[in-house]
């Protein structure tokens, strides 16, 4: 794709007047508009066209599997019923007495008795 250098016209931006320049500027912002908006399609096709070749890239990959006769539907609906295996069988189950152990709180001291910040007495 060639690289197309954009020079703006500053000639006739300088000398332009005021409602000029206006209507030069709604031009340019109309055109990035439109721009943006055939982008904007270019994107989403492009989205689907590589969609389509993953598609396929995945089917070549996986053709055996994809040709496989289907589970009947006894077996689909008896692996819903079955209890799971284990994901972790090398983990130790926990103890059936599921209480949290107590709190940790400190030992209560005994009120000093006494007065406090009384100064001594000679």
């Amino acid at each position: 794709m060639a690289k197309t250098l954009i020079v703006p016209p500053i000639d006739y931006l300088h000398t332009a007047s005021r409602s000029s320049l206006q209507s030069f500027e709604m031009a340019r912002l109309n055109h990035a508009a439109n721009l943006r908006r055939d982008i904007s399609v270019l994107i989403d096709q492009w989205i689907k066209e590589t969609c389509e070749a993953m598609l396929a890239r995945w089917m070549l990959e996986n053709h055996s599997s994809i040709h496989q006769p289907p589970l009947p539907a006894s077996e689909i609906l008896r692996a819903f019923q079955d209890p799971p295996a284990d994901p972790f069988p090398d983990i130790p189950k926990p103890l059936a007495d599921g209480r949290p152990a107590p709190p940790g709180f400190p030992q209560i001291r005994q009120p000093i008795i006494g007065t406090r910040g009384a100064k001594p007495q000679k």
